[in-house]
């Protein structure tokens, strides 16, 4: 909990920073009700002793929907630009309403929701400090101005959208990731000075893996592949080989989906894993290791899948606490390729409770679309186990977090699964499912 004393001292200095009374605020926090279609606020008169107490010497939270005003207040300049990114009045209020006893979940919802906002108005440069936005301007007009503060507020920005996977839909990631892409290929043709050069190249690895991950899922393949094409390219120059296993392995998982020959997201796998076998990253080893054992389960081979699991599991009982990659694979996310190894090459019941293990362990708002294809396995396991009523009910939870994420994998395992239900279709509880598949994602 943070010190309530300061959360106060906070907010009236951003309201003195934008030259409002207290009056000021609450005419301010009532006319973007009104834009918002919110319910009508109190008197202005009412909503500026509240905006007072928030200020006192014993200062109180404001509720959720004056938090979300404030938010869209802060989250413009004073000259109405959309900026949400670090050093920005919103994360100086986010800041605010935690020391003032506000939870770090709720924070999070409340800074993906104006980021959602920011897809529909000011894209990439909203994610980025201000003063980053001049300097990256005018390293476009010159590369050779370029410096690491640049390189790291792309950065920035990347890791902001990677993070909002599953929180807000692929379609508005893609509007804030895109610019990134143009900014670092752009910046590539122009002399960058070093050590910048290698920085913003390892930016563009990054950016160009997620964003060909982001166009399969909106279903545009052939801008998937050319992603990964330069991500590949980017990443051989770096000349680090967990980065070029990290790309290899996110092409192969997209491969696997978008093509109807496994042998193809074999191919990527196997140069994943002899790229993760000279890297300096552990934790993308065991992951090269865990979906080169979900290939071989694929294909049948379990004694295949059982040795590659078998690696997998000494990779992360081996990681230390600090990782080049960044990677949050964890023995969670091991759990879920256990169970598909066991689905396609094993026993359906283990298969179902390594599925239960690993969904009580995706709790990160940024594994819930993982979670979500971790819970779908879950269901076609109890539709082998024979008990297919019990996987409608696990089925249904995935059809709103597909919605939700609008992510394409968790889709079709959705329609696997329906198809394994086949010969109960005629039985009201698959019928029920069909209904809510159509509802909510038409199909």
């Amino acid at each position: 909990m943070g010190d309530r004393a300061a959360g106060a001292a906070t907010l009236k200095r951003l309201r003195h920073g934008r030259g409002l009374s207290l009056a000021g605020v609450a005419r301010a926090l009532t006319r973007i009700a009104e834009d918002l279609h919110h319910p009508r606020l109190p008197a202005v008169a009412s909503v500026q002793r509240s905006v007072a107490r928030w200020e006192s010497a014993t200062p109180t939270l404001p509720d959720e929907r004056y938090q979300l005003l404030l938010a869209h207040l802060y989250a413009r300049t004073p000259v109405g630009q959309m900026a949400v990114g670090p050093g920005s009045d919103l994360v100086e209020l986010l800041g605010a309403l935690f020391d003032l006893g506000e939870s770090e979940t709720r924070l999070a919802a409340l800074r993906t929701a104006l980021i959602r906002t920011a897809t529909d108005t000011g894209g990439m440069l909203t994610l980025l400090a201000p003063r980053v936005q001049a300097d990256l301007s005018a390293a476009l007009a010159d590369p050779g101005r370029a410096d690491e503060a640049v390189a790291a507020g792309l950065a920035a920005v990347v890791d902001e959208v990677n993070a909002q996977v599953g929180a807000v839909p692929m379609v508005r990631l893609q509007l804030l990731l895109t610019p990134v892409v143009d900014a670092c290929l752009r910046l590539q043709a122009g002399s960058l000075p070093d050590p910048v050069a290698g920085q913003v190249r390892a930016v563009a690895v990054t950016a160009c893996t997620l964003a060909g991950r982001l166009a399969f899922e909106t279903r545009d393949d052939d801008a998937s592949r050319s992603l990964y094409a330069t991500a590949t390219t980017q990443a051989e120059q770096l000349g680090d080989p967990w980065r070029c296993a990290s790309v290899h392995m996110s092409h192969a998982l997209v491969t696997m989906y978008s093509t109807p020959h496994l042998a193809d997201a074999q191919a990527l796998v196997d140069k994943a894993v002899r790229a993760a076998r000279t890297g300096g990253s552990t934790r993308v080893r065991a992951r090269a290791h865990a979906l080169q054992a979900e290939v071989a389960a694929r294909a049948g081979s379990q004694r295949q899948a059982r040795a590659a699991l078998g690696l997998a599991w000494y990779d992360i009982e081996g990681m230390a606490d600090s990782d080049p990659s960044g990677s949050s694979f964890s023995a969670g996310h091991l759990r879920g390729f256990e169970g598909v190894c066991e689905l396609y090459a094993g026993d359906p019941a283990q298969a179902h409770d390594r599925f239960a293990g690993s969904v009580a362990a995706l709790c990160a708002p940024r594994e819930q679309v993982q979670r979500a294809i971790v819970t779908t396995d879950q269901a076609l396991a109890r539709i082998r186990m024979g008990d297919p009523r019990a996987a409608v009910e696990l089925l249904h939870e995935c059809v709103l977090a597909a919605a939700t994420t609008g992510g394409r994998v968790p889709a079709i395992r959705l329609r696997r699964a329906r198809t394994e239900l086949r010969p109960w279709r005629r039985e009201a509880f698959v019928a029920d499912l069909d209904d809510h598949l159509m509802d909510v994602l038409g199909a």
